[in-house]
């Protein structure tokens, strides 16, 4: 446990180090008040770039905000973003940590604003609800460097770390408001790495409930990446919730709990959880980002207007599975960090053109009035290699493999669309069934899918060049369509958040309803229908639950194997008596190696049945020692109201060594029962409340506290 900790403190001091040093180090660095700190005495220095040409045509072009406040959106994109945090409304102090922010630190920093326009240097946000967020008039750079504000940065680091308070973006903490949690909710949060509005919904679950008692809401916590699951459950180990499950899925491919596919109605429980779905839904997708540019000054140098058409069918997809994942009368948010109207409006279009009457766009511009928002647009264009697009029927004809017609505000295309699915419909039957190296495999081959159509369509334009048709082809890429498209959906009611408006980061959000079961043609639309992507995920499992008995034998020596081999040596030790005392020694001593052998291979045998069904990842047992689970009770006192029976589970795979006891909520619970019933289609990596740590002696749990 030591090591992990010393490590952990390892990882995150060469983290920080080396996060120090791009901004110690890169020649682009900004000065105070533009993007950063300067170095006075280095002449070698220079500010971050804050110019990208590209840039500005591009959304000077898609007329995001109105040609006269163009100067003042562009100059607060330059300056450096106000440090934001959150109040956990869940913790036991949360009222001493507001009246130390009211009465202490905000008169103490009134002499320290740093800004002009500022009246505070501290203040609640208007919109959110209960004071319980607040904006620094500092840039995080200001807070670590500016030692009159060292008592308060210590403050913020230490009630951060203990999960009091969440340092996160304010437009970030806008989505979770308005999915409307209520107490009873299960809640899907699709791509929730780094975890800031997961523990934000994980707030809202328990300050809903009674204080001493467990919330029966339940939060889903997932992402596609390793290494940022582990950031999540970092970032999410603060809260102390039984009520939590992490898993490392893609979004777009997230697995389907359906009992009624996987078993008989006769062995069907009525009063248990039949098939996994979601009261709320939050679909912040992956993103160009470019409305982080004043946390993210780099975002200036790399930022080009590809990087959201490449986004654009992966956005489209996650959201999709999500409304799929949704129960009829839930509400899914989705939402981006970027201001590309085809990340945004395009994707939400495309919804609303595939799921028909059964989803709605609901107009919350009224749910939190003090926030100030700019509605959505219903045209815009699409930029490609140079040139714009206002229909899609002006794009290339090689081309419109990667320019979509879910790009344009209509969402139709000419009839010679050649939309390139081979990729995305390959791999999606077998999403689900892969373990971690399948999916990594599979994030792969979506990338380049995306992101190479570019590539070998201009290389095949340049091969092809010498030909006059080819010719006619590349010249049109240098040219602007004059026809444009206005989409018949109520985009209005998106919400974009523009940085001048309330000294912010930029954001959109769209809320959308689900009135009835989707129309799975509608949805899927030219690819596989759900039906029968599900029946082929199901003979695939069925497949792979075989093959995993085999796989997990292949690893150790099999029984039948082991008992032969000691017939053999019962045969050989009948031979033996007319061997001399010094050979009856030596091959008693083989005996001995091989009963130890057996021993152990028998361990190995019981340890790889309960291995799970994803590689590296321990499966989730229930633990079910009544020796132990009673000594507990009776040496802390734990009272009957207080359950474990059903509560308790642990990763270990080999139930005789049990280090370490999670519990688990009701909700939690009836999920993991689903999961095991539906053959593991879910791969947790974290899960619960660590409630038990112990020392195995002889067999036998020793709990420490």
């Amino acid at each position: 446990m030591g090591g992990g900790r010393k490590r952990g403190r390892t990882q995150r001091r060469h983290f920080k180090q080396g996060r120090e040093n791009v901004w110690k180090h890169n020649p682009q660095r900004p000065p105070a008040g533009e993007g950063g700190e300067g170095r006075e005495g280095n002449p070698s220095w220079q500010p971050f770039a804050t110019e990208n040409p590209a840039f500005e045509e591009y959304y000077k072009e898609q007329q995001i905000i109105p040609e006269e406040e163009w100067d003042d959106f562009m100059s607060m994109l330059r300056k450096p973003l106000p440090s934001t945090f959150r109040i956990n409304a869940s913790c036991q102090f949360f009222q001493d940590i507001c009246s130390q922010l009211e009465n202490d630190f905000r008169k103490s920093l009134e002499t320290e604003v740093s800004d002009e326009h500022e009246e505070d240097a501290i203040r609640p946000l208007p919109w959110y609800p209960g004071n319980l967020a607040w904006h620094l008039n500092f840039s995080r750079m200001q807070l670590r460097r500016n030692q009159a504000l060292e008592s308060f940065h210590e403050f913020l680091k230490r009630e951060n770390e203990v999960g009091n308070i969440t340092r996160q973006e304010a437009v970030s903490m806008v989505p979770p408001l308005f999915l409307n949690v209520q107490p009873d909710h299960h809640i899907l949060d699709m791509c929730a790495a780094p975890g800031s509005k997961t523990f934000q919904l994980l707030e809202m679950i328990h300050q809903s409930t009674k204080p001493a008692l467990l919330p029966s809401a339940l939060v889903v916590a997932n992402d596609v990446d390793v290494q940022r699951c582990n950031l999540l459950i970092h970032q999410t180990k603060r809260m102390c919730t039984a009520n939590l499950i992490v898993t490392n899925h893609e979004a777009q491919n997230f697995p389907g709990c359906n009992l009624a596919k996987f078993c008989s109605e006769t062995c069907m429980d009525e009063a248990k959880l039949q098939r996994l779905e979601f009261d709320r839904v939050l679909c912040d997708v992956p993103c160009s980002g470019d409305g982080t540019v004043r946390k993210a000054p780099d975002m200036w140098r790399k930022w080009n207007a590809g990087m959201g058409n490449g986004l654009h069918r992966l956005q489209v997809e996650i959201a999709m599975r999500g409304m799929g994942l949704l129960k009829v009368g839930g509400r899914m948010v989705y939402s981006t960090c970027s201001m590309n109207p085809v990340e945004n409006e395009a994707v939400v279009a495309e919804i609303l053109r595939r799921c028909g009457d059964s989803v709605e766009l609901l107009d919350i511009s009224s749910e939190l009035p003090e926030l100030v928002c700019r509605p959505g647009l219903s045209t815009w264009k699409v930029r490609d290699r140079g040139s714009w697009f206002g229909v899609h029927e002006d794009i290339p004809r090689y081309r419109k493999s990667v320019i979509s017609p879910s790009m344009f505000p209509s969402g139709k295309g000419s009839q010679d669309v050649e939309v390139n699915t081979d990729v995305v419909d390959a791999d999606m039957k077998d999403s689900t069934d892969m373990g971690e190296e399948g999916e990594q495999e599979r994030n792969t081959a979506i990338d380049d899918s995306n992101n190479g159509d570019s590539a070998k369509t201009e290389e095949k334009t340049e091969v092809d060049c010498e030909s006059g048709e080819a010719l006619t082809r590349y010249k049109k890429l240098n040219f602007t369509s004059t026809r444009t498209e206005h989409s018949d959906y109520p985009l209005h009611r998106c919400m974009r958040i523009v940085p001048h408006d309330q000294n912010s980061g930029a954001f959109f959000i769209a809320v959308l309803r689900k009135h009835s079961p989707l129309n799975e043609i509608q949805v899927v639309d030219g690819v596989k229908s759900e039906q029968s992507i599900s029946k082929d995920k199901t003979g695939k499992l069925e497949e792979d639950l075989g093959s995993d008995k085999v796989s997990s034998e292949e690893n150790i020596v099999p029984q039948q194997v082991v008992d032969n081999t000691n017939a053999v040596d019962g045969e050989q030790n009948g031979d033996m008596d007319s061997k001399s005392s010094k050979d009856k020694s030596s091959e008693d001593a083989k005996v001995i190696v091989k009963e130890t052998e057996k021993a152990q291979a028998g361990t190995r045998d019981r340890r790889q049945q309960n291995q799970g069904r994803w590689r590296g990842v321990d499966p989730v047992i229930f633990f079910k020692d009544e020796v132990t689970i009673k000594s507990i009770v009776s040496f802390y006192g734990i009272k009957d109201s207080f359950p474990l029976e059903g509560h308790l589970v642990t990763r270990n795979p080999d139930t005789s060594h049990v280090k370490r006891i999670y519990y688990v909520s009701k909700s939690v619970q009836d999920v993991l029962e689903l999961n095991i019933k539906v053959g593991e289609r879910l791969k947790i990596t974290s899960l619960g409340l660590k409630i038990f740590v112990g020392t195995v002696i002889k067999g036998r749990l020793t709990v420490h506290v």
